[in-house]
């Protein structure tokens, strides 16, 4: 019984190693494989990295470009008045469409005036009451004169007589100028306009109560012609601007839009603190702008670029050639023995149009790289596949965009 037992087990210990040979020699016949197809990828890899790489190029010339600064401002109306009550009620009417432009002593709201026309009618009461007390002390007052001349009544009596006079007077000025309140009271139930302008949201719906003090306003009017754009200038930006004559030596007030377009008025400076904000290490400024259309709203961001001048015998090379690394801007030069030389520029700005304005590190003639430049090492093997002409000054690009050395990424290597 034991004998049947133990031939099984020796059996599957014998499958077991049969498997594990196969196994092994199925793996040592894939690492020949694979060791004998190494050697071919490098060869590959050097026979591509010693193919040019075709590039396109722009042959630079000295040109003109405007010199230019920006800030991102935010608009706001000349004027921005809050429509309050004067006195507290409950609103009856709304008595103008919002968002429609009104004019200064328009009726806005109607608050209920019942209240109001009753404190009229009881103080017009009083002033009535005083003036025949006045009548009364008149008449007592000449005729205790009259006795007092005749000694027919003491000096005392006269004296008395003048005093409770000038008493009721006192009074029937105080009536008078509590019917002058009430009058008062009763016409600031309709709510009108201080100011021309485009009215807002109304805040209250008929039938709300409003109230005098800590009450939220009514609405408010925005005077948005001319529109102010509220900006700021770091101290070095502004440093420049007063080079170029300061605010009176600009040529140029733009407005460029969220859209990319320039607003189509020019604008002007009409402020320029008078010191540098120690918090933030700028200038504020504000620029008006003509808006008959109220093209510009309220709060919306604008781009506002400042004109100060011309500068001759630059280079203006497109956005997408110029690259970024740690020690600052530079481009790849096509040299004629087909290489790539790594050149380092300074820039000026932009000229508005997407092209970098370099001052420094170019030659009339040389022929900047303007694709493939992530492919591209110092020294790399390019070749020519297109040569361009120089960037010329001309209108300002659709996106209004400066340019960016995120559009290309690539760093130093």
């Amino acid at each position: 019984m034991v004998g049947r037992v133990g031939r099984p087990a020796a059996t599957d210990l014998d499958g077991r190693q049969l498997l594990m040979r196969l196994v092994a020699g199925l793996g040592f016949t894939a690492l020949v494989a694979l060791l004998s197809g190494c050697p071919g990828r490098p060869a590959t890899d050097a026979k591509e990295a010693q193919q040019p790489i075709p590039v396109k190029t722009l042959t630079v010339a000295p040109a003109s470009a405007a010199q230019t600064l920006e800030a991102v401002g935010q608009a706001e109306g000349q004027r921005e008045v809050e429509v309050r009550a004067r006195v507290g009620g409950i609103l009856l009417q709304r008595a103008y469409n919002e968002g429609d432009p009104v004019r200064a002593g328009q009726t806005l709201f109607r608050i209920d005036p019942a209240p109001f026309e009753t404190a009229l009618s009881r103080a017009e009461a009083q002033l009535a009451e005083t003036e025949a007390r006045v009548e009364q002390a008149e008449r007592e007052a000449a005729r205790a004169a009259r006795l007092a001349e005749q000694n027919a009544i003491s000096r005392k009596e006269a004296d008395d007589a003048a005093s409770q006079l000038s008493l009721a007077r006192a009074q029937r000025q105080t009536a008078q100028a509590a019917v002058r309140q009430a009058r008062l009271d009763l016409s600031y139930t309709r709510v009108e306009a201080p100011v021309s302008g485009i009215s807002g949201r109304s805040r209250y719906s008929e039938g709300s109560l409003i109230t005098v003090n800590g009450g939220e306003a009514l609405t408010v009017i925005t005077q948005n012609d001319p529109i102010w754009v509220r900006f700021s200038l770091p101290d070095a930006e502004y440093a420049r601007l007063a080079k170029g004559g300061g605010v009176r030596g600009l040529r140029a007030v733009e407005a460029v839009l969220a859209d990319g377009t320039v607003y189509p008025r020019s604008g002007r400076l009409n402020f320029a603190a008078s010191q540098i904000d120690p918090r933030t290490a700028s200038v504020s400024l504000r620029a008006a702008f003509d808006n008959p259309a109220s093209a510009i709203l309220p709060g919306q961001f604008i781009r506002i670029r400042l004109t100060t001048g011309e500068r001759d015998g630059v280079f203006l090379v497109p956005q997408v050639a110029v690259l970024q690394s740690e020690k600052g801007r530079f481009v790849y030069v096509f040299e004629d023995g087909g290489k790539a030389r790594k050149q380092p520029i300074t820039t000026a700005g932009w000229d508005n149009k997407a092209n970098w304005v370099v001052t420094e590190g170019l030659k009339p003639g040389e022929r900047v790289v303007l694709d493939n430049l992530l492919r591209i090492k110092p020294d790399s093997r390019v070749e020519l596949v297109k040569d361009g002409a120089p960037a010329k000054a001309s209108t300002p690009a659709p996106t209004g965009s400066p340019p960016s050395t995120a559009a290309n990424p690539t760093k130093a290597r």
